[in-house]
């Protein structure tokens, strides 16, 4: 383990004590744990103090208006704009993980997810990834592209011109790349290597002007287009 890993610094907030402290005691050997809180007006008032890297956030906790991981995600952005999110939470519904995902969460895992799973999970979103169960994939975008109807925050129509830009091969692994697929798991779907995977993956950022797989992962959902 690199000093570079052991320095992430990590925050959990759920408001199972006997759940919190396994988690914790998972996650010390490997991160920083600067922080815990079990409700909203606690955990915001804890990220505004210690300033984690990344948050392991419980979909449902009591507290604040609405009472929900949402709802801390939205608050904490104010005192600390660079802490990542990742939803950890033993809901799989997709009205859960959609309003993580809009809020700004960068993945959503279930709490069936094992120890190691979970430490590399930390390490991918701290990187700059998006991180999903593998089961949760099809939620994630089912959130998206239902729940615009209700609440308006996406749906604008498909940018042809967009997707003009991207070859067919390209589009094949933005798609994937977009459902929560590694670059392993598209190399093995699309019977190409990771390096080709890696390859085509820069030039769907580039040409779309995106920073990360975060980004694209909304920015595919926004449009309808997975």
């Amino acid at each position: 383990m690199s000093e570079r890993e052991q320095r992430i610094r990590i925050a959990v907030v759920d408001d199972h004590e006997m759940f919190r402290a396994g988690v914790i005691a998972t996650l010390q050997p490997y991160f920083d744990v600067v922080g815990q809180a079990a409700d909203v007006e606690g955990s915001v008032a804890m990220i505004a103090q210690t300033k984690p890297d990344v948050v392991l956030l419980d979909v449902h906790v009591p507290g604040g208006e609405n009472g929900g991981g949402a709802e801390i995600l939205t608050k904490s952005r104010a005192y600390s704009p660079d802490t990542v999110f990742l939803a950890l939470s033993v809901s799989d519904s997709p009205q859960d993980v959609g309003s993580v995902i809009r809020a700004g969460a960068q993945g959503y895992v279930t709490k069936t997810i094992s120890g190691d799973d979970l430490v590399s999970s930390i390490k991918q979103v701290h990187e700059g990834y998006a991180v999903f169960s593998p089961k949760l994939a099809g939620f994630v975008l089912s959130a998206f592209q239902n729940g615009p109807s209700a609440n308006g925050a996406f749906g604008g129509p498909i940018h042809d011109d967009e997707l003009d830009r991207l070859s067919n091969r390209e589009q094949e692994v933005m798609r994937l790349i977009a459902r929560g697929y590694t670059y392993k798991e598209v190399a093995s779907e699309l019977f190409i290597s990771i390096k080709t995977v890696e390859t085509h993956m820069s030039s769907v950022l580039r040409k779309l002007q995106l920073s990360n797989r975060s980004e694209l992962t909304r920015w595919a959902a926004d449009r309808r287009i997975v």
